[in-house]
């Protein structure tokens, strides 16, 4: 259709051409009869007659010369509808383009509606369907009025053809307005065949637009019957542990009986749409009317899913200082994703980031738990974070356990963490639930592994079997053996070799207790797990070793939703493996923020986020420091450190550093800045003198920093040097180095920058490699699934 009308306009543009060389000729021959008309004049011409000629001559040259001028004039007109029919081959290959592109929504649309979205997305679709015809619609009006134009022009045509016809002008000058009508004609009829296949297209893109109409109610109202169907398995979890935790609040409050309770939470286990149903109908209206409709539809129902109760004293975000509360957090969103029925303990600091919790509200029940001989009543709250249900213990005990600003630190922690082990198990006692497995963690819920055993199991709450995790066996909670008294330990029981008493001292030591006490004992690597069988146990090396068949390291996961390149929104410009120039932007960016050198953009950045404390080898951090400098790269260290000496001696090194440009110390803790240093980095520094898991390292990996790292812990289970022949090279992403010196250090960080610069597309390589490790938590939670499972199973088999 373009190349037609580009023939169309090409002709009457040649034609144009030959009507203004004939207009010159008449020009020419006015002028020379001018000119002869001026040379009479100026003669001596006597003779009337001839004078007379002359006259009629010089009137009919005038009359000439208006007609010339208004031909011209038209002529200008007949260009500027030239101009015209161009933009109405525009406008119409344009209006193709358009209703091309409605149908090809149309089509998509159709498909669309096979995946039954959401209703309100549907009715946009329409309403963006139906802008687009009206817009069409709009674009057709303007064409006709264009038309009009032309059929305005044809009767000026007309009344010229009528004047040259009066004035007698030459047959030249008629035919010329014939040839012109016959342009004109040619317009309309071609304007009038492209306004027919346009309506014609339009009528068709109704049609369909009603068809669209009708098949897509009649989807609604299909979606309407299905969803009520399949809305339970796409159901947020938050929502669910909503429902449980409303379950568990009628029992603890005498609302409801021990036997309905349990069925209900089958149900919750088995994602049942009646309970979704009931909870949603029932939404806003009194508490009663929800609990009367779940009792109706209660039936005993068996599941596959374990019921798993975590008592710990971090989880993220509402209560964290270290690694543990992003295992808490992490590990119980993995279990519940796989089925299984999770709920979460934790004391109730004052102290805690409540606004990262989902309607939380205190039960109207008081839970009584023994400490030092009397009974003390707690308040329990509940609400969900991060989609899992938490129950919250508030002491109501005079000391205010849990109310003193921050979580650890305290004179009395030995007693604080005693008294909230036991009010947990109180708490899961009295609610009537069959558990099956209490996992409890690190030295301040150790005491729950005794205490259920000693004191619990003989009240008929045996139905449980206990992991226990250590995250660091450098905390182990020791005090005098007098102490366990405090929470209702027998002391003449557990101060003994075999249990509690710790093997270098004559104290009690809390971890010993949950390591002989627990079914299952767990760390948080594999290698970790070897270290600790021998020096790295801190006096417990013999006691792992005793128990060692129920002892096993797992790898922590990290948060891969948290930590994700792609839609980290503290990044300035999100990325991934496949497209790596975001990853330079946010370099940038953080070289703008903390005023770095920026003249070479390849300059090699390497991070460090830590807790300046002795275990991080906080030597070797000065070190990577200054090797850094000396190799002509920059740093940039995010932490502090509760040792005074060490704050102060890295605020030393900042001050010297205070005017270098490649150097940036900032000696505290900042999430979002974490975020950008992960993404900006080339390289990042764990060069930790033990390091039990360790979960910088992977995130650094998931945001292309390639680890520089010592060979300890879970940095030796997750980073595998880039020139060590004898492991696969698929394995192999970072650097390594085995002592805890100066001198492995610096070879470590001189061979990862040599690759750096010499090789720039194998560096480019290892960092999208790096990117693609999955170190997400679904690993991990499947392998203590795999042991909850076994240790519940061996259970059963005994009862």
């Amino acid at each position: 259709m373009h190349r037609v009308a580009m023939e169309h306009a090409d002709k009457i543009l040649k034609e144009k051409e030959a009507l203004q060389r004939k207009i010159n000729i008449l020009e020419t021959r006015l002028s020379e009869t001018n000119a002869q008309h001026k040379l009479s004049s100026e003669g001596n011409v006597s003779d009337s007659p001839l004078l007379l000629e002359f006259d009629v001559l010089k009137e009919d040259n005038i009359l000439l010369k208006e007609d010339i001028e208004f031909f011209k004039t038209k002529l200008i007109e007949i260009a500027e509808t030239e101009e015209g029919i161009f933009k109405l081959e525009k406008e119409r290959a344009l209006l193709d383009a358009s209703l091309r592109e409605l149908e090809s929504r149309f089509i998509a649309a159709q498909a669309n509606m096979m995946k039954l979205g959401p209703r309100d997305a549907w009715w946009e679709k329409v309403e963006k369907l139906e802008d687009l015809l009206e817009t069409t619609a709009n674009q057709v009006e303007h064409a006709a009025v264009i038309l009009d134009h032309n059929h305005d022009l044809q009767d000026r045509l007309d009344n010229l053809e009528a004047s040259l016809q009066a004035a007698n002008i030459s047959k030249f000058s008629c035919s010329l307005v014939d040839l012109l009508q016959q342009k004109v004609k040619l317009v309309e009829d071609r304007f009038q065949a492209c306004n027919s296949e346009m309506h014609s297209q339009i009528e068709l893109y109704e049609h369909s637009i009603v068809e669209f109409h009708d098949t897509l109610s009649k989807l609604i109202e299909e979606s309407e019957k299905r969803s009520l169907e399949n809305f339970t398995g796409n159901m947020p979890s938050e929502l669910w542990s909503k429902i449980s935790l409303l379950i568990d609040g009628w029992l603890l409050e005498k609302k409801i009986a021990y036997n309905d309770a349990s069925m209900l939470r089958e149900m919750v286990r088995k994602r049942d749409s009646r309970l979704r149903e009931a909870y949603l109908s029932y939404r806003g209206t009194e508490n009663r009317d929800v609990m009367d409709s779940f009792l109706k539809m209660a039936l005993p129902g068996t599941s596959s899913g374990l019921h798993i109760a975590h008592i710990a004293a971090e989880m993220a975000p509402v209560a964290k200082v270290g690694g543990l509360a992003d295992v808490i957090s992490g590990l119980g969103k993995a279990l519940q994703k796989k089925g299984h029925l999770v709920e979460i303990i934790l004391p109730k600091y004052d102290c805690m980031q409540v606004d990262q919790v989902s309607n939380l509200k205190v039960l109207d029940v008081l839970v009584q738990s023994y400490f030092e001989g009397n009974m003390f009543n707690n308040k329990i709250w509940t609400g969900t974070v991060e989609g899992l249900p938490v129950y919250f213990i508030e002491p109501q005990h005079p000391a205010m356990f849990f109310s003193r600003a921050q979580y650890y630190g305290e004179h009395d922690d030995f007693k604080r963490f005693a008294y909230f082990s036991r009010a947990a198990l109180e708490l899961l006692y009295q609610s009537g639930k069959k558990v099956d497995i209490i996992h409890c963690h690190d030295w301040q819920t150790a005491f729950v592994a005794p205490l259920y055993w000693d004191v619990y199991a003989n009240l008929g709450f045996n139905s449980a079997r206990i992991c226990f995790t250590c995250h660091n066996f450098e905390y182990q909670g020791t005090a005098p053996a007098r102490d366990l008294a405090w929470c209702g330990l027998d002391v003449e029981h557990l101060d003994r070799p075999d249990r509690m008493r710790d093997n270098s001292h004559g104290r009690i030591n809390a971890v010993k207790g949950a390591i002989v006490y627990s079914n299952i004992v767990t760390t948080v690597s594999p290698t970790y797990a070897l270290e600790v069988r021998s020096e790295g146990g801190r006096g417990l090396q013999d006691t792992l070793k005793v128990h060692s068949r129920k002892f096993l390291g797992i790898l922590n996961g990290i948060d891969t939703d948290t930590w994700n390149p792609s839609t980290d929104r503290y990044l300035k410009v999100q990325y991934n493996a496949k497209d790596l120039q975001g990853k330079a932007a946010n370099k940038a960016a953080l070289r703008e923020q903390l005023n770095l050198a920026s003249a070479y953009p390849s300059q090699p950045l390497v991070g460090c986020i830590t807790r300046l404390v002795a275990q991080k080898g906080v030597h070797l951090i000065r070190h990577a420091i200054y090797k850094t400098a000396e190799l002509g790269g920059q740093f940039v260290l995010l932490g502090s450190s509760p040792v005074p000496e060490i704050q102060r001696e890295f605020e030393g090194i900042a001050d010297h550093f205070q005017n270098n440009n490649n150097i940036r110390l900032i000696l505290k803790y900042d999430d979002a800045l974490s975020h950008c240093i992960y993404a900006a980095s080339d390289m990042f520094i764990v060069p930790s003198i033990f390091e039990p898991c360790g979960l910088t390292q992977m995130i650094a990996m998931r945001y292309g920093s390639v680890p520089i790292v010592r060979k300890t812990g879970g940095l030796n289970d997750s980073v595998f040097d880039f020139d060590d022949e004898t492991i696969p090279m698929e394995v192999r992403n970072g650097f390594t180095f085995v002592k805890a010196d100066e001198q492995g250090l610096s070879s470590a960080m001189e061979r990862a920058f040599n690759c750096y610069t010499r090789k720039p597309e194998v560096w480019k390589q290892l960092v999208q490699k790096d990117m693609t490790i999955d170190f997400s938590w679904d690993t991990s939670a499947s392998q203590y699934e795999d042991i909850y499972q076994k240790a519940v199973a061996r259970a059963r088999a005994v009862a």
